[in-house]
């Protein structure tokens, strides 16, 4: 199979480099066939979306981002990972404060899923999260050839077929989870 390319960027068999993974992606895809993920080192200044795909020509609607959501219920506190397009929002206040059935949901603050996932602030991904969450996948996200997407690390940028994210452990699809950004 021939690496998919990232925009400008050349990837290569995510474990080939696995100093561009932080260490519970590099422990999710062990084990896993070459092509489950590709990997394409990346300026960290360039991490977050819209600067990473300017800086390196790769199109908002193959490019997805995964944010982790809370939520309590009696006392417990929920946790999920949600991947929509770039070119949507997850819709926290409806569909993922239903799916975690709890009276609010909200983005983890920064400090706590950093902490709770083991990866770096802008470069989280669903491969690799805790086993206990679930990973909300919009429709669109499994329905790429590749999705772009964080490798734990902000230096580097992971390709992954919109089936594998769809079909990996604790992986939904959710109907509705990404919202059209509105324009400005």
């Amino acid at each position: 199979m021939t690496n998919p390319r990232i925009g400008r960027l050349p990837t290569e068999p995510a474990l080939t480099r696995p100093d561009l993974l932080a260490t519970p992606v590099k422990a999710a895809l062990d084990g896993m066939p070459p092509d489950t993920a590709y990997v394409a080192e990346i300026d960290p200044n360039f991490a977050d979306t819209a600067a990473f795909c300017a800086a390196y020509d790769v199109a908002p609607e193959v490019s997805a981002n995964c944010v982790v959501v809370a939520g309590k219920r009696g006392g417990d506190v929920r946790i999920a990972a949600c991947m929509v397009l770039a070119t949507t929002r997850a819709d926290v206040n409806n569909v993922v404060k239903r799916r975690l059935d709890v009276r609010k949901a909200s983005f983890l603050p920064m400090d706590d899923a950093v902490a709770a996932t083991g990866m770096e602030y802008g470069g989280i991904t669903p491969i690799g999260l805790p086993a206990d969450w679930p990973v909300l996948v919009d429709p669109a996200v499994a329905a790429l050839p590749y999705a772009v997407v964080g490798s734990g690390l902000r230096r580097s940028k992971l390709a992954v077929p919109g089936d594998v994210l769809s079909t990996w452990p604790g992986a939904e699809i959710v109907d509705g989870l990404g919202r059209p950004v509105p324009q400005e």
